[in-house]
């Protein structure tokens, strides 16, 4: 088996694993869904608790879709022309992880410092009490 292609079937993991932490991540996202509004009660509760986490279960499984990109172009072939889509892939998965982080995190990065603290840290812990006496 040759160099070239060894890197496209590690790329072609990387595809692989990409694909399950998203299919994993989903069900895992739902199930977590489904027990935070049991306990609360309410829909929006579960609906938040479905989108923060899979919105990081998304930027995950984008990280190693780009990781695939980057193997497959570096390794396997890399020509002028498959450096530019993957600058492309690159840019595209770039936006919408900046744009899944500021819908997860509800700013955006270079006002994050304003927003963490011992206030988010609070506003966390009353939002997803688990394990307190009030869940008993």
């Amino acid at each position: 088996m040759t160099f070239t292609e060894t890197m496209d079937k590690m790329a072609e993991g990387f595809e692989v694993v990409g694909v399950v932490v998203l299919v994993i991540g989903l069900v895992w996202s739902l199930a977590l869904a489904v027990v935070v509004w049991r306990r609360s009660g309410d829909g929006r509760a579960g609906y938040r608790a479905l989108r923060e986490t899979f919105g990081g279960v998304l930027l995950l499984g984008l990280e190693i879709l780009v990781a695939a990109d980057l193997i497959r172009t570096v390794a396997v072939a890399p020509t002028l022309e498959n450096v530019s889509v993957l600058g492309l892939i690159v840019l595209i998965r770039t936006f919408l992880s900046f744009s899944l982080e500021i819908e997860i995190e509800g700013v955006p990065p270079w006002r994050r410092a304003a927003a963490s603290g011992a206030g988010r840290i609070a506003q966390a812990a009353t939002r997803h009490r688990v394990g307190t006496a009030d869940d008993a």
